[in-house]
């Protein structure tokens, strides 16, 4: 059965310096939530620091109502999922699943069973008597999370378990992932950097920035309402104009910059004359050449175009030397054309967010 996981204020250092301060979390049963953030940021140690690898030197961490600060890893009836495959060639891939079976001595009869099973989760029963050598990368991967899910943890961790897999095999092992999760009803925990794989298959996902959370929610909120230049600009693309306040009034700010008046959805209230950055997501921007002049309507000249197929990339340049970048879906055979022209951007007032430093 799946469990909820709690960390409560978890604090891990390595030669006097903190790389996780305080951590506070929980993590639903069934829940399939993500570790993001930079290179460094304490992500991968907190994951191990739940899987008993790391111990910490303050807070705890329960599965379920259970204390497993201080228990080995073999105790805590959770199953890991590493960068690399490890496993061993010279077993066929029925061998290396059941191998942690074996180590806790489980009966033949069940090992082959759930052995099988744990191979038909992950569509390669097939394949029970192939060695790993004979799979692609995505094969053995999924392997892998066969060997993982045989023990029937309570909580599966993934440390950035699709890295080693080029592009195509990275979006297809993200819906096989999720799919195997919620299948089997699993709890768990995924650490990566890459913010497409946790925006596409996460139910929630936490920000880290030097051993701190910053930010918990799901894809769509931490994505659309950023609490901070670092998330805003860690999640997705976007382009940062600096502005002060002017007012406030229902829940919208009022914001003058080089480019003229802005106005943008605030979360919080902000005091006149405070220096703000509006956050505009390029995927917000509209492009218009007869917009009338209203909220957040501004002339621009087209700069640059870079063209990708399904979508093209436009510079719009608007006064004061403010630059947006914007995202035309289904461009046109001509978008080069549009260098230099004359045009209008439109944001909607509720896709423009005002963020603090």
């Amino acid at each position: 059965m799946p469990v909820p996981i709690t960390i409560e204020k978890l604090t891990k250092r390595f030669g006097g310096h903190a790389v996780l301060e305080g951590i506070d979390l929980q993590i639903a049963a069934g829940e399939l939530f993500f570790l993001l953030g930079p290179s460094g940021c304490g992500k991968t140690t907190l994951l191990r620091a739940v899987a008993g690898l790391n111990e910490p030197e303050e807070g705890r961490i329960l599965a379920g109502d259970r204390d497993v600060t201080h228990l080995p890893p073999h105790r805590r009836d959770m199953g890991m999922v590493f960068q690399s495959y490890a496993l061993w060639p010279h077993m066929t891939l029925r061998e290396n699943v059941a191998f942690g079976l074996e180590m806790r001595a489980v009966k033949p009869a069940d090992i082959r069973r759930r052995a099988l099973r744990a191979l038909e989760m992950v569509k390669l029963a097939d394949r029970a008597d192939s060695k790993p050598n004979e799979l692609s990368g995505g094969q053995q991967q999924r392997v892998a999370l066969a060997r993982a899910l045989v023990i029937e943890p309570q909580c599966l961790l993934l440390d950035e378990p699709l890295s080693n897999l080029d592009a195509k095999l990275r979006l297809e092992m993200r819906t096989e992932i999720r799919r195997i999760c919620k299948e089997a009803g699993l709890t768990a925990i995924y650490v990566t950097h890459d913010q497409k794989e946790a925006l596409s298959i996460a139910d929630r996902l936490a920000i880290l920035d030097q051993g701190r959370l910053l930010q918990i929610g799901s894809p769509q909120e931490v994505y659309s309402r950023p609490k901070t230049r670092f998330i805003a600009q860690f999640i997705g693309e976007t382009t940062f104009v600096e502005g002060r306040v002017r007012g406030m009034s229902g829940g919208l700010a009022e914001v003058e910059t080089a480019a003229g008046t802005w106005t943008s959805a605030a979360a919080e209230p902000f005091p006149a004359g405070e220096k703000v950055w509006l956050s505009v997501r390029p995927e917000c921007i509209q492009l218009h050449t007869d917009r009338p002049a209203g909220p957040n309507v501004f002339a621009a000249q087209m700069h640059g175009t870079v063209y990708l197929g399904e979508v093209a990339q436009h510079l719009a340049e608007l006064g004061g030397g403010i630059t947006l970048k914007a995202l035309e879906t289904r461009p046109r055979l001509v978008a080069r054309d549009r260098d230099r022209a004359e045009t209008r951007v439109y944001i909607d007032p509720l896709d423009v967010q005002v963020l603090r430093e």
